[in-house]
């Protein structure tokens, strides 16, 4: 399966300004699997080296961090020779490692000459909060769970995902049912590329389900395993309330629904845990729409998603029968797990906020900072086309640019533009 993120590690590898690169991201979003496909298109070896399964090398950089010495053990341990430009040297699990992450700056320093990549699940970091991190000495990349054009791709689809990676708007509109019906399958499966793998070889939902309650079960384990003790059970009740946050009409983060009289104090080292760990994303909201977005931001005003929408079902325990039933499946859960795509979609290559008005009901569902501007976007589950809220915003702030996904067909009107759903990806590309 293709993944677009392949892009950005070709730039890297041809930039003058190369650094070691930390590859982050949640478990199972496909970084071991995206790297070595990298490695094998575009170099002519891969050192690779896996700290969480190869423990007696977890030691490599305790000694001391002469680069010669570490480069040779590797050459040793996987029998390529890390050879500049031609070896992609690539350090799976790295927090594992003893000082794995603070040896990154020594060979940005010492060996800049060596292509190097370390993947990094977040999951851990809090076990290395003393480790000297190196600031300035290595670049960042995060992968994401495979997006709806990237779904598109893997089943086959090929000219549907080019229709909206070109923003062919009236061939989008020809093919809007079959878009539509495939959205729906992406809605069920999700973007972990184990799930999406076996459905496109076997099309079975059990199965998929199957491998998206495995991989759920691997994160209650991680729990354990990478937290401190203490606050694992408090990450579980946070994890386990997702969905009934996400349930609620205003879908505003309540600490009441994990558990009745919780208090912020009691939870946002958890919290903070699980965003660490990419397992849940934080869409903060603004007290005023203005730039920098970031500058507005509500420290105590949030919305909670998971990293992938097939979690998400999962965790809900929708039925795969909903794929059948029209568009019951765009309502379930109040249309929490449409906002849960678009936030997806969008987090490819923006950080979204929101934004409500304290003294009534209105509401933005994301914002979005694009060339200078604070665009607005309405997200709605159907074809409904009622966007009280949204034209009231854009009236307020005088918006040049202003977004209501549905899943009617794209149309330009004088206050915004209505995007179809299966394209939300295209917003701000």
């Amino acid at each position: 399966m293709e993944r677009k993120a392949i892009n950005q590690l070709v730039r890297w590898k041809t930039s003058a300004r190369r650094k070691p690169l930390i590859l982050e991201g949640a478990r199972q979003v496909g970084k071991t699997w995206l790297v070595k496909d990298f490695a094998k298109k575009y170099y002519k070896n891969i050192a690779y080296v896996n700290f969480e399964e190869q423990i007696y090398l977890r030691n490599l950089f305790e000694t001391d961090f002469d680069v010669a010495r570490i480069f040779s053990s590797i050459s040793a341990a996987t029998h390529v020779n890390c050879e500049p430009g031609e070896t992609l040297i690539f350090l799976d699990e790295i927090q594992e490692a003893v000082n794995g992450i603070t040896a990154l700056k020594y060979f940005n320093e010492n060996a800049p000459e060596q292509h190097v990549i370390a993947a990094d699940s977040l999951l851990g970091l809090e076990l290395h909060r003393q480790t000297s991190f190196p600031v300035g000495k290595v670049q960042f990349m995060t992968l994401h769970p495979m997006s709806f054009t990237e779904f598109l791709e893997a089943v086959g689809e090929h000219g549907l995902a080019q229709f909206i990676e070109t923003k062919s708007w009236e061939e989008m509109k020809q093919f809007s049912p079959r878009l539509r019906e495939l959205l729906k399958q992406y809605y069920y499966v999700g973007g972990m590329p184990e799930a999406v793998l076996v459905f496109q070889e076997s099309g079975d939902w059990q199965e998929v389900r199957n491998i998206q309650r495995e991989i759920l079960e691997g994160y209650d384990r991680d729990f354990s395993k990478h937290a401190p003790a203490e606050i694992v059970p408090r990450i579980r009740q946070l994890w386990n309330s997702v969905p009934a946050q996400l349930s609620k009409e205003n879908r505003k983060f309540l600490y009441g629904l994990v558990r009745e009289g919780a208090r912020a104090r009691e939870y946002e080292i958890a919290l903070q845990w699980l965003a660490d760990g990419g397992l849940i994303h934080k869409v903060s909201c603004v007290t005023a729409p203005r730039i920098p977005l970031r500058s507005y931001e509500e420290k105590t005003s949030f919305k909670i998603f998971v990293l992938d929408m097939g979690l998400l079902g999962a965790m809900c325990d929708l039925d795969s029968a909903t794929i059948v039933m029209g568009n019951n499946i765009f309502t379930e859960f109040k249309g929490a797990l449409t906002e849960q795509y678009v936030l997806q979609q969008l987090l490819l290559s923006h950080e979204p906020y929101y934004w409500a008005k304290s003294d009534s009901k209105q509401e933005i569902d994301f914002l979005l900072q694009i060339g200078g501007q604070v665009v607005p976007i309405e997200v709605k589950a159907e074809e409904n086309l009622r966007a009280k809220s949204l034209r009231q915003f854009v009236t307020d702030n005088h918006s040049e640019a202003a977004y209501r996904l549905s899943m009617s067909d794209y149309r330009v009107e004088s206050w915004m533009t209505n995007v179809p759903l299966y394209a939300a990806e295209a917003i701000g590309r």
